[in-house]
C-alpha cells in the first residue's frame, strides 16, 4: 500500500485570504482542494432553504444525508457544486455566511462532516490542501504541513467588502466589519473545535503582503517539505 496523499492544512479567520491562496496553491501543485468552510456553507444553505432552525441538531444532521459537495478549479475560480447545482456565489452571501458560523458551532454537524472532509482529501492521488478553521487541530492533526494564515481585522473586512461590492451586494463596510467581528468571536469561543492555530503551524500574516507573495512563500515551504517526504 502506497503512502497516503500529502496533506496541507491552512487555517485562519475569515478574510485572511485562505480561499484564494488555497486555490492558487492547489492549481500550482496539482493538489486536490477541499474548502471545508464551503461545506459548512452548503449545510447552512440547505438549512435556510428547508427552513430548519440553525440550532436544531437532529434536523441539521438529517440534512447531511442529502449532502453531495464537490469542488473544481475552473480558470481562476473555485466552483462549489451542491449536487448538480453550482452554488459558488450563493453560499458567499452575508446571510449564508452568518448561518454557516452558527451551523459550524453544532457538535453533531462537525462530527458528521469529519469523515466527508477526510475522504475528499485522502482520495487525492498526489496531495490535498484543506482550508478552514480547525484543519490542523481536529480534521487532520497529523497533516504533513500546517499553516495559520492571518491578517489584521480591518484589512480582512476591507477585502470582504470589496469582494461583495464586485458581486453587486449592497452592504456597508461597517456592517461587514461588524459581521466579521461577530464571526471571529463565535469561531474562537465555540466549545467544539474553536478557531486556533495548531502548535506546529507556520504563521503567515497577509496584512501587507500581496497574495502572489503569500502563495510564493507558502509554495516554497510545501515543495521543500514534499521533497523531503519523497526522499
Amino acid at each position: 500500500m502506497g503512502r497516503r496523499a500529502f496533506i496541507v492544512a491552512i487555517d485562519g479567520p475569515a478574510g485572511a485570504g485562505k480561499s484564494t491562496v488555497s486555490k492558487l496553491l492547489a492549481r500550482r501543485l496539482g493538489f486536490v482542494l477541499v474548502d471545508t468552510g464551503a461545506i459548512y456553507r452548503c449545510v447552512a444553505l440547505l438549512a435556510i432553504r428547508a427552513n430548519v432552525a440553525l440550532d436544531d441538531d437532529a434536523k441539521l444532521v438529517a440534512l447531511l444525508g442529502d449532502l453531495e459537495v464537490s469542488f473544481a478549479v475552473v480558470g481562476d475560480e473555485l466552483r462549489v457544486m451542491l449536487g448538480k447545482e453550482d452554488v459558488s456565489s450563493t453560499i458567499r452571501t452575508p446571510e449564508v455566511s452568518m448561518a454557516a458560523s452558527k451551523v459550524s458551532s453544532r457538535p453533531p454537524v462537525r462530527s458528521g462532516l469529519l469523515s466527508l472532509q477526510r475522504r475528499l482529501a485522502l482520495e487525492a492521488e498526489r496531495g490535498a490542501i484543506l482550508e478552514g478553521r480547525d484543519i490542523g487541530t481536529v480534521v487532520f492533526p497529523d497533516a504533513d504541513l500546517k499553516f495559520f494564515l492571518e491578517a489584521r481585522p480591518e484589512a480582512r473586512a476591507r477585502r470582504r467588502y470589496e469582494e461583495l461590492f464586485q458581486k453587486g451586494v449592497e452592504i456597508g463596510f461597517d456592517e461587514v466589519l461588524a459581521d466579521q467581528t461577530k464571526r471571529d468571536r463565535d469561531d474562537s469561543s465555540r466549545a467544539v473545535a474553536p478557531l486556533k492555530a495548531a502548535l506546529d503551524a507556520i504563521h503567515v500574516d497577509s496584512t501587507k503582503m500581496p497574495i502572489s507573495e503569500v502563495v510564493q512563500a507558502m509554495e516554497k515551504v510545501i515543495r521543500d517539505r514534499l521533497a523531503r517526504a519523497n526522499d
